[in-house]
């Protein structure tokens, strides 16, 4: 096939190559004139495939005349479809487009990068690299000299793509953890691995690694930037400097969230993180600069504040505290940030930094609790769980109440009844809400401060669903019309699973519309709407209004009444999918529920394809969980609650391990770390239907149900202990009885 000497050599001679070096930046400039003499092409590019940021870079091309080329996986350039179709592209004449239709009919070609080198694009050949049917990048070439690129040239770039992939899988497709790639590079053993902890401070496993194992820190730095998918820079003054630029990101906000902002020595933007993988943090940045021009890259805590011209880390606790002193000697030190403008007082900088602080560590509220001839107490709810923060002292409460009160937009001399109201800070453009609470008690006035959730939606395979509920649950939701219910207290996370679902079914070809209270999370080609109970706009009038909109999936935040309720169920028997939620405490209690609040029973059966109902627990950290033999005793609570009938799921034997918090500096010592949903997914069958249209109880529907397949919440949660995301304490949270030594419980 290959008649030429130097194609038919081609893979043999890049094989020599891979073998002489190993990683992917060393090789490229001695594989890259093999490949396009073969192919008699002039330029080359080998665009990565970023898992975290969901992109392709190319930081591995022909020349250096622009900076890396980062292109969104879609059919708006050659390279963004073919990593999407995962198909080999040939285009002569990318410049015409019923070529270019031919191929796609929304195809596009990105014109300015030819623009930016003053070079022209004649034909090219883009094939997919893959390992194991894993997409890990696109190979493009381009300008073959001689006529165009053909069957032969498709058939050796696919063959040339496959070794790419496999010879340099880690680099291009990144590892599952920081430090897997050491096993590959550095002959890191498993058991090694294994032991590291993903959320365990990266700096402290260097440490580890360097002083245990023995592997140099170059090593390690590099199996960080295969994880992140990004280069590491450590601290070269000489090779990069600040970067002086016209952007809302102050030195207060870099240091605390360890960013830098250099360039380098051909005056090229380098976003240097500690985080390169927080898509969130990374987009404020984006919307201060201005800008998505620039290269990204990560380095340590201790380099990035030596470009700041600090070596010692600043915590938002430690300003805290100074703000408290500052307020005692009754002086401003006159430092700004980026909630209040220079000159502020010390107080509003005080309840700024609070609100700073909350967002560091992800709280979902603050508690600002007067106490009695004591300090009043700042104090924030971490995954479920409240924490004292700090202390302010008890004559300067009065005045922290009224910061908020005028930032909330409330009555200041109202303090005899409660008041709700909300407030908005600003993080590096970035809009925060928070809803504000007021509670008079008999010390003074307490306030709460919900902070509300405003991220980018989950992937639905990340809200932790074991496999049954998730296959069921997908089925569900590609249905074109029905009701899925989604239950739970409140703080159960049913937001957050019904944008998870919102983003599993968004696609171009559905139209949808979604009406909440408030809106938390947002998401591209989502019509969303914030009701307002205030002046009339309620569920079910946003809900009657979506109709005339032309709706194919419709969410209700909430079915708080028979009006909602029959207006959704309505929709839903009109050709609609609608997701609503409903505060009950199981699946099958969802139905008693509706039907006592007087829903027709026939409509509401027909109309409806599942209702899962949820619970968060709290997950232990991966960094200090232990592993045990259990009690017979608490083996009697696992069968007790679970079910006998049930056991076999569980594949329990003699040897069973279960998992149990210990506490390290990165869980503060609690031994546990995040939360995770637990899960009951009832669905809705012909045998089921049929006890809903006779009025059945609860306790007929759940048996139904269980036969049909449904496990419990209690059930769920059990999974998760046998499968090491929690412990039995959270088991009987969920369940409300303890581990007793007799079965009468």
């Amino acid at each position: 096939m290959f008649n030429c000497p130097i194609r038919a050599g081609l893979i043999e001679s890049l094989q020599t190559k891979v073998q002489q070096y190993p990683t992917i930046d060393n090789a490229f400039e001695h594989v890259e004139p093999l490949i396009l003499e073969a192919f008699g092409a002039q330029r080359l590019s080998i665009f990565q495939r970023r898992s975290h940021h969901k992109d392709l870079v190319s930081r591995y091309k022909t020349g250096n005349d622009i900076r890396e080329i980062k292109l969104a996986i879609s059919t708006q350039s050659i390279a963004g479809y073919v990593a999407m179709a995962q198909q080999a592209v040939r285009i002569n004449n990318p410049y015409n487009e019923k070529a270019l239709n031919k191929v796609h009919n929304k195809l596009r070609f990105e014109q300015k990068f030819d623009r930016l080198r003053h070079l022209r694009t004649d034909n090219i050949l883009c094939v997919p690299i893959k390992y194991k049917g894993v997409l890990l990048g696109v190979m493009e070439l381009m300008n073959k000299e001689v006529d165009e690129f053909d069957d032969a040239d498709e058939d050796l770039a696919s063959k040339v793509s496959e070794l790419i992939g496999e010879a340099y899988r880690y680099e291009l497709g990144g590892t599952a953890r920081p430090f897997d790639y050491l096993e590959y590079n550095a002959g890191l053993a498993t058991d090694v691995l294994s032991k590291i902890s993903i959320n365990a401070a990266i700096s402290d496993v260097i440490h580890q690694l360097g002083t245990e194992q023995g592997i140099p820190e170059a090593r390690i730095h590099e199996a960080l930037s295969v994880y992140f998918q990004v280069p590491f820079i450590d601290y070269f003054p000489n090779e990069y400097q600040l970067a002086q630029r016209n952007v809302k990101l102050s030195k207060s906000y870099l240091k605390r969230n360890h960013i830098v902002l250099l360039k380098d020595t051909l005056d090229r933007l380098v976003v240097v993180m500690y985080e390169p993988n927080n898509t969130s943090l990374l987009m404020e940045v984006e919307n201060a600069l201005g800008t998505d021009e620039y290269q990204l890259a990560f380095s340590l805590p201790k380099q990035i504040l030596q470009y700041l011209g600090e070596s010692n880390k600043q915590t938002a606790l430690s300003k805290i505290d100074k703000i408290i002193d500052e307020i005692d000697v009754k002086e401003e030190n006159g430092k700004s940030n980026e909630l209040v403008p220079e000159g502020e007082s010390a107080i509003a900088r005080l309840v700024s930094n609070v609100l700073f602080e909350a967002k560091r560590l992800s709280a979902s509220d603050i508690h600002i609790d007067p106490e009695y001839k004591r300090p009043t107490l700042v104090r924030m709810r971490v995954d479920g769980v409240v924490r004292d923060i700090n202390e302010i002292p008890e004559i300067h409460h009065n005045a922290v109440v009224a910061r908020i009160k005028i930032m909330s937009g409330l009555n200041i001399a109202e303090k005899r009844l409660p008041q709700d109201g909300k407030l908005t800070f600003t993080v590096a453009q970035q809009n925060i809400e928070v809803r504000v609470a007021t509670i008079p008690t008999v010390v003074g006035e307490g306030i709460v401060l919900r902070v509300l959730a405003g991220h980018d939606a989950m992937p639905i395979e990340k809200i932790n669903l074991a496999k049954h509920n998730l296959d069921a649950l997908e089925k569900m939701v590609m249905m074109p019309h029905g009701i899925l219910l989604v239950v739970g207290p409140t703080g159960s996370g049913k937001t957050t699973t019904l944008h998870a679902i919102l983003g599993y079914i968004n696609t171009p070809d559905k139209k949808i519309w979604t009406a909440e209270d408030p809106v938390e999370i947002t998401q591209y080609r989502l019509q969303q709407v914030q009701v307002n109970p205030k002046i009339g706009f309620t569920f079910a009038k946003a809900l009657r209004a979506f109709l005339r909109a032309d709706p194919d999936v419709i969410l209700i935040g909430e079915m708080r009444d028979k009006e909602t309720a029959s207006a959704g169920i309505e929709a839903s028997l009109t050709g609609h999918l609608v997701l609503s939620t409903l505060h009950t405490n199981s699946a099958p209690e969802t139905i008693t529920r509706l039907l006592d609040l007087g829903i027709d029973p026939v409509n509401f059966s027909d109309a409806c394809v599942g209702i899962l109902a949820q619970r968060l627990i709290r997950t232990l950290c991966s960094n200090c969980k232990e592993t045990y033999t259990p009690t017979e005793t608490e083996m009697a609570f696992l069968h007790r609650h679970y079910g006998e009938e049930y056991l076999d799921e569980l594949a329990l034997t003699p040897q069973t391990q279960l998992f149990r918090p210990k506490g390290c500096k990165d869980c503060d010592s609690t031994g546990y770390k995040g939360r995770t949903g637990v899960h009951e997914l009832l669905t809705m069958t012909p045998d089921l239907r049929a006890l809903v249209y006779k009025g059945s109880s609860n306790t007929e529907i759940k048996k139904q149900a269980m036969q049909d397949g449904m496990r419990t919440l209690t059930q769920d949660a059990i999974l998760k202990v046998l499968k090491g995301d929690s412990d039995l304490a959270q088991v009987q949270i969920i369940s409300g009885a303890g581990i007793k030594p007799n079965s009468n419980e």
